[in-house]
């Protein structure tokens, strides 16, 4: 098996074990058998990538992705696709997901055990991949697609043989379905513990789900060594997430001090997703047909969310990258780390919220996350050897997944 080297970058280790003020450090990495062997001054190996001048960090995380859409949730244009189709264009949005530096994801809603099988063996290109299959929702929730009509609206929610139907009512119908996702090889449990923006007839601020159902939820998700991640936007909802257990808020919009120390006496994660309500209004100046108080509700959560996720940022909240992409176009990940930035994050702060502190959050620290001697060799080489994070894409260089460059440039 042949040696890879990456000489001489300034390697972010994902860590900052050192000091965060130390900035990267210079090293060589190798990799064999799609794993870090060595990492300092003056290694051997058999092929060589010069990264003088360059940043090494390990491959990034995004913890809140959803492959079955794209930025486009007009119900014609679903009406309108055959059924397979989801599948072939959930391919290209992995790829072009991986051609940012994001090596691993936590698919929040869609995709099925099909999709991640297909990337584990080599079929399609794409980032490592936690599935969720769908969101548990209650009647009337932020998951349920019952329109004032009497019809359902299409999206990635729908019920397939591969993804178990989302609806549920009552701890003995909970039970039942987290088992079916298990069936179904759910990786991760989610759920919607309020209602959201992209559902027209429910309110972010509204609680969902009564806590014996939260509570019936976790445990079953426990037994069957699941995490939950909990859509949650309003505060009522989020509280009811933290008391059940569940691992990780996503989005997070309506936060208060008591709901911050609450998220850090529970050790709860927070997945901000600050570019997804700017991809709803975005999404609506390119012309995508949305209901009025879709919008609305998007326009009107943007600073209470940026307020929120700073708050907790600047009180200690366990923070992890995550986009919710699928409402913006895959492959603007990388637009979340400013805005993290932005927030008040340090360059590093963001670096490892979308590394280690992601890696922590997935349960995957033993083999990835860091740059450490034994891991598994994800790495992206950027463009100069510094951290600013604040327009990361114009930089990769080149992206290694399991120890193989899997897209641009190995030399010079």
């Amino acid at each position: 098996m042949s040696r890879l080297i990456l000489r001489n970058g300034h390697v972010f280790d994902g860590t900052s074990a050192g000091s965060p003020e130390a900035g990267p450090f210079t090293a060589d990495i190798v990799v064999e058998d799609h794993r870090i062997v060595a990492v300092g001054p003056g290694l051997d190996g058999d092929e060589e990538i010069d990264c003088t001048g360059r940043l090494i960090t390990p491959g990034l995380f995004d913890c809140h992705v959803h492959f079955m859409a794209d930025g486009d949730f007009s119900a014609q244009t679903h009406l309108q696709s055959p059924f397979s189709l989801q599948f072939f264009q959930a391919a290209e949005r992995m790829e072009r997901t991986l051609a940012v530096g994001v090596t691993s994801v936590r698919e929040a809603g869609g995709a099925d055990a099909g999709v991640r099988e297909a990337r584990d063996r080599g079929l399609i290109a794409g980032p490592r991949m936690q599935i969720s299959l769908t969101m548990l929702s209650q009647t009337g929730g932020h998951g349920d697609s019952w329109e004032i009509c009497g019809g359902f609206m299409p999206g990635m929610g729908d019920a397939h043989p591969g993804r178990p139907h989302n609806i549920v009512d009552g701890p003995d119908e909970m039970r039942r379905k987290v088992r079916e996702l298990v069936r179904a090889d759910a990786d991760v449990i989610k759920v919607a513990t309020t209602g959201g923006v992209m559902s027209s007839r429910s309110r972010p601020q509204q609680a969902q789900f009564h806590p014996d159902e939260l509570e019936v939820l976790v445990a079953e998700a426990s037994a069957a060594e699941r995490f939950v991640m909990a859509h949650a936007q309003g505060t009522r909802g989020i509280r009811n997430a933290i008391t059940a257990g569940i691992r990780s808020i996503e989005h997070g919009i309506y936060l208060d001090d008591e709901t911050i120390e609450m998220m850090l006496a529970a050790g709860t994660w927070l997945v901000p997703t600050l570019i997804a309500p700017m991809g709803v209004l975005e999404a609506a100046d390119r012309g995508v047909e949305l209901a009025p108080q879709v919008i609305a509700k998007a326009t009107e959560t943007i600073e209470a969310h940026r307020s929120s996720v700073a708050r907790a940022m600047a009180a200690g909240v366990k923070i992890a990258m995550g986009t919710d992409s699928g409402v913006t176009p895959h492959g603007q990940n990388l637009r979340e780390l400013a805005e993290m930035s932005k927030l008040g994050m340090s360059d590093d702060q963001v670096l490892r919220s979308s590394t280690s502190v992601a890696a922590d959050l997935l349960g995957v620290s033993e083999d990835l996350g860091s740059i450490e001697t034994g891991k598994l060799a994800d790495l992206v080489i950027w463009e100069g050897s510094g951290l600013d994070v604040r327009d990361m894409r114009s930089r990769i260089r080149t992206i290694i997944q399991n120890g193989t460059v899997v897209a641009g440039r190995a030399g010079d």
